[in-house]
């Protein structure tokens, strides 16, 4: 891996919940504070399958990536909001299927900042790296991550459960566009984020808990996702539960999963 090391000054809040630290608290990860297991017991308890959300948000990214570096033959990635690195990752699928895949992530959290130097590892064909930006800055991000990925053949971008955390006021559209207009035609958006389509009562919930820990949630509809992939051709099943998007075997139980998932492929 290459990069910038971490900050000998980075600071690392531990009195308040964090996105990435109660998602990698779901995933059974051990990267998380008691503030972090507090919210996560907390929305558990309102919402039981939030923890299975995750794991099959996780696999989603899986069946995708591998899908893409597979079947389509894309070998650059770009995931935005990686969050605490979880077993197996992106590049270790990308890089399974082709070991000279160029993989660059991004977040900008401190402890993200400290687990990916110690863990994000590549191939020595491929090219593993990590930077510590904001997602709501496209345009910085485009930059940075252009020192290692050619633009002008197709990426694969990844907005893993990142966009139900920011409105569409504060940007949402702006920001998947503006990414989108950058890559090159061949290049496919991976979006999953969370819906109260199927389980609207327990969702509201889980909003409001995370809302008490300080932190702004957004639901929308399988139509308001879709507005983030007008413009692009829907890979097969379109946008449905990523539970259900390419099983590899059947979903067990009949309990939906409240995040949808969808790739779209840019002409």
């Amino acid at each position: 891996m290459t990069g910038t090391e971490p900050a000998a000054q980075a600071i690392i809040d531990t009195t308040r919940p964090h996105p990435a630290r109660v998602y990698d608290w779901f995933l059974g990860g051990k990267d998380n504070y008691p503030v972090d297991e507090q919210l996560g017991r907390r929305i558990a308890e309102i919402d039981g399958g939030a923890p299975r959300a995750a794991l099959a948000n996780r696999a989603f990214m899986r069946r995708a990536t591998r899908a893409l570096a597979a079947g389509s033959g894309i070998r650059q990635f770009l995931d935005i909001g990686t969050g605490i690195p979880t077993e197996p990752n992106l590049h270790q699928v990308a890089q399974s299927v082709a070991p000279d895949a160029r993989v660059v992530y991004v977040d900008n959290d401190p402890i993200v900042l400290a687990h990916a130097h110690a863990l994000l590892r590549g191939t020595p064909q491929g090219v593993t790296e990590y930077l510590q930006a904001d997602a709501r800055d496209p345009r910085s991000i485009l930059e940075q991550a252009s020192r290692v990925l050619d633009f002008g053949r197709p990426v694969a971008l990844s907005l893993i459960a990142l966009l139900h955390f920011v409105a569409d006021e504060d940007g949402a559209h702006d920001l998947v566009r503006t990414l989108v207009d950058a890559l090159a035609p061949g290049s496919c958006l991976v979006l999953s984020t969370m819906t109260a389509d199927f389980e609207p009562a327990n969702v509201r919930r889980g909003i409001a808990a995370y809302a008490a820990g300080g932190v702004t949630l957004v639901a929308r509809s399988r139509a308001e996702v879709g507005v983030f992939f007008e413009g692009l051709e829907l890979l097969p099943p379109g946008i449905e539960s990523v539970a259900r998007w390419r099983p590899e075997e059947e979903p067990e139980g009949a309990a939906p999963v409240s995040l949808y998932g969808a790739v779209g492929l840019k002409r």
